[in-house]
Order: structure tokens, then sequence, then C-alpha cells
């Protein structure tokens, strides 16, 4: 295949990948967004996490709500769990990379807060983790996913909600993921400052 196919390749993939996203996910997706709205309406906040890039999606996540999306807003209250290097290390020197979330959550976290996972595989112990620790903190989760979920589907609880994309490879899970997550920061927004549009 030369050069120039294969870069259309990816560009047809992603495309059509987004379709299959935007027939089944958008519902899922408005009850996410939702969920995140009732927390921050009742002045808790958003936790995140992910890793390699689902860890900058976390990252780019927490920088839209607290900084801002679209729109001139206030800050909204969102951790990224992903960047304290001190604290990972520490933590992944100490006891287990398994625990560089659900340690910071025991601590951060509150009855009210939501915490947001990402992840293509489900597969994550450290993910898998953050989720436990999530729901021993009385913690809604929100989990961003792919290919069949992996472990994650069978640690959700009532009113936790996954968001799996209908994708297999990572690549194209990610392109998808960083749409839902620009979907959840415009509903956020639209919903709760829409006077200032």
């Amino acid at each position: 295949m030369e050069v120039i196919d294969r870069i259309q390749q990816h560009f047809s993939d992603s495309i059509q990948a987004k379709i299959q996203s935007a027939d089944s996910l958008p519902p899922i997706i408005a009850q996410a967004a939702q969920i995140m709205v009732d927390a921050l309406l009742n002045d808790h906040k958003i936790l995140v996490c992910g890793n390699g890039g689902s860890a900058a999606d976390a990252q780019h996540f927490s920088s839209e709500l607290l900084n801002r999306f679209e729109v001139e807003r206030p800050s909204l209250p969102a951790i990224a769990l992903t960047t304290d290097s001190s604290t990972i290390t520490s933590v992944a020197n100490d006891y287990h990379y398994d625990a560089i979330f659900s340690k910071q959550i025991k601590a951060l976290a509150h009855e009210g807060d939501v915490l947001l996972v990402i992840s293509t595989s489900g597969e994550s112990n450290n993910i898998i983790e953050a989720i436990k620790a999530a729901h021993t903190r009385k913690c809604l989760v929100v989990a961003l996913t792919g290919k069949n979920g992996g472990k994650i589907p069978d640690l959700l609880q009532a009113g936790d909600v996954e968001i799996r994309v209908p994708a297999e490879r990572t690549c194209r899970i990610q392109e998808c993921h960083i749409l839902v997550i620009h979907s959840l920061c415009d509903i956020i927004d639209d919903t709760l400052f829409a006077q200032m549009n």
C-alpha cells in the first residue's frame, strides 16, 4: 500500500468508527454528562484517570473543565490523577503500580464525586482498583472503554455508566474517546452556562 493510500485508510477507518459510535453512543453520553452536571451542581468534583494515551485524555478533560472548553465561564472542579509524578512513583515504589490511582481516590474523593476512567482495553489493574476505591467512597463511575469493555462492565454498579466505543483498534478507540470527551464538555457547559453563550 502506498503511503498516501495508507494515510487515507486511517482517515476512512476513523470516520467509520465515529459513524458507528454516533449510531449508538449519544444517549449514553447524555446520561454520563447528566451525572457530571448533577455532581457539579451539588458542589462535587470529577476525578479522572487513565494510562498512556488515556492519561493524556484524562488531563485533556480536566483542563477543559478547570480552564474552559469553548465559552468563558467559571472554572469547574476536576482533578487528573495522572499528573502528580511524585505521588505516582512513590505509591508504585512503596506499594504497587496497581494502587497509583486508588490511593489518591481514597484520599481525595468524597461521596457524590464522579470518577471518569478511560481505558481502551478495560483490563488495566490500576483502573480496576480505581473503580473499586471510588465505590468505597460512594462515588459514581463513568467509564470510557472500547472492544468488549474488558473487566470494567462487571465492576460497575447502579448509577454508573459505560461509554463503550464499538471498535477494536486502540487508535480508533482513542480517536472516538476524545470526541466523547469534547461532547461531555460541551453538554456540561451548555447545561450549566447556556445563558453565557
